[in-house]
């Protein structure tokens, strides 16, 4: 697993560039932690003359009163921050997607300027001002975020030229309910809204161990909504809908839902109450799991047949699947050759017999040098068809996902309730993301687990090859500690997953990373940690997580080769949590 991400001067707005190099050895140095952070001053409450003297601002007829340049410009219904349309801006080639109208405004006057944006790299400004030109930026963002300035008009400016754009090579990005607000300029504008009425038909759409979904009716001028919990703020959303996690299993929570825009917050809905379920354990398995991947491939690491992996591993993942010629749809070829002349019946009754003696046996789909890519309807239907196949050929279990170039959060989704609607409740389900990919809730693979979290089995984050991280407390961690595997899963625990669908992953010995490697004394201080409070370093989680799902390694055959250590300390210690 190897490889390295560089990040250039973030200010300077250079791309962010990454060079690979069997499962990754990514750095991830201590500057990808700086967490990059803007913060824009809200402005005072203008007065009762103020207006909103923009034109078209929420963008519901088309691009009228709007000019961008280069036919970049178009406008969408989804994702909209309010209304039914929001701006699509799109940068190609030397063009950044520049989008402006012109506003008309009163001379020696103060305007507060404001949008809300979306997507990729996203600049909001004004020039012409007579005075000082402002602008205000944001580095690409999944969820809606308001950018705000202020700026002064001189003693005789009557126009001003507000504009957004995005940056060169970056994706499209989206704006919404752009405001010039201040003095009445008189040419028009968009009406200030007035304070949303309280939403109606609350209601608990969806239930699990750790979390309660909510749906209510759509308010008319709201922009967005709060969710209240037990009285207390937990989220903010733009649609009707909400997941509340973090939740504890078993218990009853009242929630109330509040609406939203730029003129102030409505009264609190009527209470609703929602329970969590209980916690799960998943099809077939033990409460407290281990995982371990099974080389179909010759590294120099003791060479395995699938009978051969040790009875401490509850859970095998075959590494695995090979891409095909048809998008999104994988293979297995077993390496016969490189295995001792192993063959295809012998690997097939293997599977049985791990199967008979309770072990669950899946197909990883992935790796350092994976190249399944799952962007599309068309692809996510021949993923989801493909493992299936595999599933009934060789008699998996299920699949895991160890797709260490990228996914599409939307489309893999889409392929994983597809693989669970063929397959049924048996499947088993499992991730392997790297530590960067579990870093924020906002990442694509953190949002694929958490879109797939009622069929997902376990998420097995490597906390391996990646240099220092940030943990859920802000600060930043070091590989080869307690701290830092306790620090790190926090974030998932806290995120949205259920305990029960989090595991540690750590190589099996020093040869299976580039780095990483902690002794198993070390994963079993941290998992006494998270599970007990008791072993812990510098970091103590608030809470303890008694169905923590266990751990993972890479490999088994670099666990045979280290004389089975790994197994021999972990398995057992996992297998004794309470």
């Amino acid at each position: 697993m190897t490889g390295r991400l560089v990040w250039t001067n973030v200010f300077s707005m250079s791309p962010i560039g990454m060079s690979t190099r069997r499962r990754s050895t990514r750095l991830w140095t201590g500057a990808v932690l700086a967490a990059l952070a803007l913060t824009f001053a809200g402005t005072g409450q203008a007065s009762a003359a103020d207006v909103n003297n923009a034109k078209n601002a929420g963008f519901e007829n088309g691009l009228t009163n709007w000019t961008c340049s280069a036919n970049s410009g178009t406008t969408v219904s989804s994702p909209s921050h309010g209304g039914s349309a929001a701006l699509k801006a799109t940068p190609a080639g030397q063009d950044n997607a520049r989008c402006t109208q012109a506003v008309a405004v009163q001379p020696n006057s103060t305007y507060t300027l404001s949008a809300w944006v979306q997507g990729g790299y996203t600049y909001l400004g004004v020039t012409g001002t007579g005075t000082t030109d402002v602008s205000t930026w944001t580095p690409d963002s999944s969820s809606w975020k308001q950018l705000t300035t202020t700026f002064t008009t001189g003693s005789s400016t009557r126009s001003v030229n507000v504009y957004t754009h995005g940056w060169y090579g970056q994706a499209a990005y989206y704006a919404d309910d752009v405001s010039v607000f201040g003095p009445d300029g008189g040419g028009g504008g968009d009406p200030e809204p007035t304070i949303p009425g309280s939403p109606s038909g609350v209601t608990v759409s969806g239930r699990s161990s750790s979390s309660i979904s909510l749906a209510w009716n759509t308010v008319s001028g709201a922009t967005g909504y709060n969710v209240y919990r037990d009285g207390t703020k937990v989220t903010a959303v733009t649609g009707t809908s909400a997941t509340v996690t973090g939740l504890a299993a078993s218990t009853s929570y009242s929630f109330q839902v509040t609406a939203t825009n730029s003129a102030g917050e409505s009264p609190k809905s009527a209470s609703v109450t929602g329970t969590t379920t209980q916690t799960p354990t998943g099809p077939g398995l033990p409460k407290h799991a281990v995982t371990g991947y099974w080389q179909n491939f010759n590294n120099g690491a003791t060479v395995q047949k699938l009978s051969d992996v040790q009875a401490q591993y509850d859970i095998i993942a075959v590494a695995f699947a090979d891409a095909t010629g048809t998008p999104g749809a994988v293979t297995f070829n077993l390496d016969s050759a490189g295995l001792g002349g192993y063959t295809v019946d012998q690997f097939k009754a293997d599977v049985r017999a791990k199967q008979a003696a309770g072990k669950k046996v899946i197909i990883s789909v992935g790796g350092e040098r994976g190249t399944v890519s799952v962007n599309d309807a068309t692809s996510a239907t021949n993923f989801a068809n493909s493992v299936y196949a595999l599933m009934q050929e060789y008699g998996f279990d299920g699949v895991d996902i160890d797709l260490e170039n990228g996914l599409n959060a939307t489309y893999m989704t889409q392929a994983l309730r597809s693989l669970s609607s063929k397959a049924g409740s048996s499947l088993i389900l499992t991730m392997a993301p790297q530590t960067i990919d579990m870093q924020s809730t906002s990442n694509t693979y953190f949002q694929t687990a958490l879109n797939v979290k009622d069929i997902l089995t376990v998420v097995n984050m490597q906390y391996y090859n990646s240099g220092s991280m940030l943990g859920c407390d802000g600060k930043v961690y070091s590989q080869g500690s307690v701290d830092f595997l306790t620090a790190l899963a926090c974030i998932q625990l806290e995120g949205g997953l259920a305990p029960s669908q989090v595991g540690l992953g750590l190589p099996a010995s020093t040869r299976g990373a580039g780095s990483g490697y902690v002794s198993p004394s070390i994963v079993n201080n941290a998992l006494d940690c998270l599970a007990k409070g008791t072993n812990c370093g510098s970091f103590k989680p608030s809470r303890t997580y008694p169905d923590l799902r266990g751990a993972m390694t890479w490999s088994t055959n670099w666990d045979a080769t280290a004389g089975n250590a790994w197994s021999n300390a972990v398995g057992p210690h996992v297998h004794a949590l309470p």
